[in-house]
């Protein structure tokens, strides 16, 4: 069984004990967090695709933690010109969870 979720502007296609990185948010380790847009939901036989959402479907999700993603670097300048030069680093940082449970 796995569905897709919309969270914050991006999907993900889910399954019962993925884990994936979702935007930062309070959570605390081992609380739970319950996904309620959800897009489509399949189990092999059945698909019930939402117009958008599925009605009465949820993707329920355990807390791992706070993680940072991969190190992004910016470097920025302009040709012929010796004092335009920067370099600019950034980590994001995320939410783990593993998925429980996908309802619907």
């Amino acid at each position: 069984m796995y569905a897709i979720i919309d969270d914050s502007g991006q999907q993900f296609r889910v399954q019962e004990g993925d884990q994936i990185e979702v935007d930062l948010r309070s959570a605390e380790p081992g609380s739970t967090i319950t996904f309620d847009r959800v897009m489509l939901v399949s189990d092999g036989q059945q698909t019930r695709v939402g117009k958008p959402l599925v009605d009465g479907a949820t993707v329920t999700a355990e807390v791992l933690g706070e993680v940072k993603g991969p190190k992004l670097e910016i470097y920025k300048c302009k040709p012929r010109k010796r004092s335009t030069r920067r370099h600019v680093g950034h980590r994001q940082q995320f939410l783990s969870v593993r998925i429980d449970k996908i309802q619907g």
